[in-house]
């Protein structure tokens, strides 16, 4: 893949994202939809892959300086992975990283979420401007 440019993309330090697919949910078309715009966006995205654990997500993301972590969870295990990774960026006093999410979520869960630590849930039919903007409203670089 090859970046582009983007004249509306912020000037100075860049938004580093660790786009994540963890737990057993094996469709990453989203995710990879999401990845390529932030980083279209001008941002530096590295796409773990499928089938990380929380601790896999929270280590890739301290190695890479990130300044946040989107999970995308279609499996309904949402509740349990979200908080993992929460729990794990605490416990390595990393919890300047923004942890954001999307996938199939109900809409009862997302204030649990909330409450847990995530930033933002975007749920079905959120827009990748939409979530490029919020990242970009939300999260500092470093």
């Amino acid at each position: 893949m090859t970046t582009s440019s983007d004249s509306s993309a912020p000037t100075g330090a860049v938004i580093r994202v660790i786009v994540a697919k963890p737990g057993l949910d094996g469709h990453d078309r989203g995710a990879k939809v999401v990845a390529r715009a932030l980083r279209d966006a001008g941002m530096e995205v590295i796409y773990t892959g499928l089938h990380q654990t929380p601790e896999q997500i929270v280590e890739a993301a301290i190695q890479e300086d990130a300044d946040a972590i989107g999970l995308s969870v279609l499996s309904g295990a949402h509740l349990t992975l979200f908080k993992r990774v929460v729990e794990l960026l605490a416990e390595r006093d990393a919890s300047d990283i923004v942890v954001f999410g999307g996938g199939i979520i109900p809409d009862g869960d997302i204030p649990q979420l909330a409450e847990m630590g995530v930033a933002r849930v975007f749920t079905p039919g959120a827009t990748t401007h939409e979530i490029v903007d919020w990242v970009r409203a939300h999260v500092n670089a470093d």
